[in-house]
């Protein structure tokens, strides 16, 4: 299982590459850290949770602000 730094290093790399205005899907990450990455998917939305609280991430679910933990359904992942 992925460590919560590793999940944080490839949630904000993803960010910064793709720069400001552009999103990316949690999936993205999850599939970074594993092969089998679907069991990953709660922690990285419990770590994109954490890095939205601090500014460092932003959540949307058709383009609104979401809760990433709390969301039900796809949710893409950008800078704040």
């Amino acid at each position: 299982m992925a460590t919560d730094g590793a999940i944080r290093a490839v949630l904000g790399d993803l960010a910064r590459r793709r720069g400001r205005g552009a999103s990316f899907c949690p999936s993205e990450a999850a599939r970074a850290l594993a092969e089998d990455w679907r069991p990953l998917m709660p922690e990285v939305r419990r770590i994109a949770g954490a890095m939205q609280a601090e500014g460092a991430l932003r959540a949307t679910q058709g383009g609104a602000p979401v809760d990433p933990v709390a969301a039900k359904g796809p949710i893409r992942l950008s800078l704040a």
